[in-house]
């Protein structure tokens, strides 16, 4: 929900009534993880997609009637090969949909974990998949209610969990009941926080592509050089920030964590080769550098006179990128970024038609 929370709360605030249908549970192959979601205004107006295509027609339609009947749905769908008319997942996976009207006029929680969102503010939303109850939780405060004050303090407590955590699922919330036995409630939580940051070193043109390539991904992008008259930023309008400050001297005072991507453009070394050492002595999750198989063997050189152990030096992707032979900034961009996604999900990289298995991994 978070990919399409501006566009909701311009619905919101016109005083737009919609449903939201959100992925709570993937088993098998599925195109899209928990948490994905897609919104249906009362006129019919779409956002955001489920599957691809394969169920949305389905979800459209109950996600009408729930705004019809004011009441929360519940749906699953998965592949039955004997029925060939049967609204299904074609990739023979199963998910379950959770279809939840929202009138801008009653429900504040959920409206303002959206407002959250937007702002980066970490929060993570609480929805009681029977009742549709909708609770926002921050790390001290909370807005929204299950109507059961027990109840909101245990999801209280499991909300800041996950979100302390980074997780989206759903969970079984028990509670003791006066007979001695347990009420189980089924709640979808969505941790929400900060976006991971790209650092992007170098004002050159190959760094406005790859700022695009960024924030498409869902990075803060920011982009340093310490040449102020190429770090602007009509230059490179995608990117969230631009920085005139030498690398590594914005580096070292950065909040860099395993989740940041760094990328050092400029190729040469007065830049780069301070720039790396203070990036592989770091917990960055990426760290690649451009240039040519020489230059990254004279960078090498540099790095190890520096003092950094072959261990740190391993860590540096170099030439960034896979190869694709790119060779425009946009190419280059697109090998950098799927550099990126492979390395953090793990993934072999070799063409799908040479591979076997699911083509979906949702954790």
């Amino acid at each position: 929900m978070r990919d399409i929370a501006e566009q909701l709360l311009e619905w919101a605030d016109a005083g737009e009534r919609f449903a939201v249908a959100s992925v709570v549970g993937v088993r098998g192959s599925a195109p899209r993880a928990p948490g994905a979601a897609m919104a249906v205004r009362s006129d019919g107006a779409v956002l955001g997609s489920l599957s691809g295509g394969c169920i949305e027609g389905s979800v459209h339609h109950a996600a009408l009637e729930s705004l019809a009947t004011g009441n929360p749905v519940q749906q699953s769908y998965d592949y039955d090969p004997d029925d060939p008319f049967a609204v299904g997942l074609t990739c023979g996976g199963q998910i379950d949909v959770h279809i939840q009207p929202v009138d801008p006029r009653r429900d504040g929680a959920l409206l303002a974990a959206l407002r959250a969102a937007v702002a980066d503010e970490p929060v993570a939303l609480a929805r009681v998949l029977a009742t549709g109850a909708t609770v926002a939780v921050w790390a001290d405060r909370s807005a929204g209610s299950t109507a059961d004050p027990d109840l909101d303090q245990r999801v209280l407590s499991e909300a800041r969990a996950m979100l302390a955590q980074d997780v989206t699922g759903r969970r079984e919330v028990c509670q003791p009941t006066p007979s001695g036995g347990t009420l189980d409630h089924d709640v979808f939580f969505e941790s929400w926080t900060r976006p991971p940051r790209m650092l992007v070193f170098g004002a050159i043109d190959y760094a406005g592509a790859l700022a695009r390539q960024g924030k498409f991904l869902g990075y803060h992008v920011t982009v340093c050089d310490a040449r102020a008259i190429f770090a602007t930023p009509v230059r490179f309008p995608d990117a969230d920030e631009v920085v005139v400050q030498w690398p590594h001297k914005y580096l070292a005072d950065c909040d860099v964590d395993g989740r940041t991507v760094i990328c050092v453009l400029t190729h040469d070394a007065k830049f780069d080769v301070p720039v790396l050492e203070e990036a592989l002595r770091g917990p960055a999750g990426y760290i690649g550098a451009l240039g040519s198989r020489r230059t990254h063997a004279d960078r090498l050189r540099r790095l190890r006179e520096a003092g950094l152990t072959e261990a740190e030096l391993a860590r540096l992707r170099s030439p960034i990128g896979l190869d694709l032979r790119a060779s425009t900034p946009a190419e280059t961009a697109v090998s950098i970024a799927a550099e990126i996604i492979a390395l953090r999900s793990g993934a072999s990289t070799a063409p799908l038609t040479s591979t076997n298995g699911p083509i979906h991994a949702h954790g």
